[in-house]
């Protein structure tokens, strides 16, 4: 592991400004100007025993990552690229992207004015354009372990902030803040009410308020419902209308033969 940069003084100023809101998060700071990938860090530290509340930021990526090993982009100053470290009881973890989701959403729109929507189960993006479309702002990838100091979860998100020089098939998907807002923005702010937003939504589920996370999440994939998806289960592809989301964050899916709980795998959104 490469080792890290001291806190550049606009994000520690953020930091400290968002404090009181932040806690337990951002208990510890380890800042990159260049690392392969924030959760890679995060994993690696929880694996020797680092306490929950470890935040692991970078100012770029080259081997950043979403979900089943998909690359995320991400370019030097061009986005917020951050991990944060928990220790959840496993009924919290379980419903820790949904969550995460949320408090991304929250944080961007705080900071920025931006409202973000939510897919299933891990995009925020936003719509419009000509021809009309859905286009992606940011990601959340949720990576979990055990080691001697028990379970850990590295809850990573990335936001695209500037445009930037994407590669083609990423371009042709990918919206940035700025690009949206027309503005510049603050990206150590913006990492700062994203963490404050996390905080708040992670003690909703460790206090058991969970039918909050739920509806928050519900209200901003509200477009997202009555789409038809598709997704593979026992060796063959399945086809319904995406309706809802149950208490465990699972989707609910219409098909032919009833409604259908998708957990896990490809989901692919028409």
């Amino acid at each position: 592991m490469s080792a890290s940069q001291p806190l550049p003084a606009d994000l520690a100023a953020a930091l400290a400004r968002a404090s009181d809101r932040m806690r337990p998060l951002a208990s510890r700071v380890v800042w990159f100007d260049e690392v392969t990938s924030t959760n890679d860090v995060a994993a690696r530290l929880g694996e020797a025993g680092a306490g929950e509340g470890l935040l692991v930021a970078a100012d770029g990526q080259t081997a950043g990552r979403g979900r089943r090993g998909r690359r995320w982009a991400s370019p030097p100053s061009a986005g917020v690229y951050a991990t944060v470290l928990l220790r959840p009881a496993p009924r919290v973890a379980a419903l820790l992207t949904i969550a995460a989701g949320v408090a991304v959403a929250e944080g961007i729109q705080a900071a920025t004015g931006l409202a973000a929507r939510l897919k299933w189960p891990n995009d925020l993006f936003v719509e419009g354009g000509t021809p009309p479309a859905r286009r992606k702002l940011a990601g959340i990838l949720a990576e979990g372990g055990t080691s001697a100091a028990g379970p850990w979860v590295a809850l990573g998100f990335g936001i695209n902030v500037l445009p930037a020089a994407w590669p083609p098939d990423v371009a042709a998907r990918a919206a940035a803040i700025e690009s949206e807002l027309g503005r510049s923005i603050d990206r150590s702010a913006l990492l700062a009410e994203c963490l404050a937003a996390l905080a708040a939504r992670y003690a909703d589920l460790q206090s058991g308020r969970v039918d909050a996370v739920l509806d928050a999440w519900r209200a901003r994939a509200a477009t997202t419902f009555g789409r038809t998806v598709e997704w593979d289960a026992d060796g063959r592809a399945r086809a319904g209308v995406a309706h809802d989301i149950d208490e465990t964050g699972a989707l609910l899916v219409r098909a032919d033969d009833g409604v259908q709980r998708v957990i896990s795998g490809e989901v692919r959104w028409r």
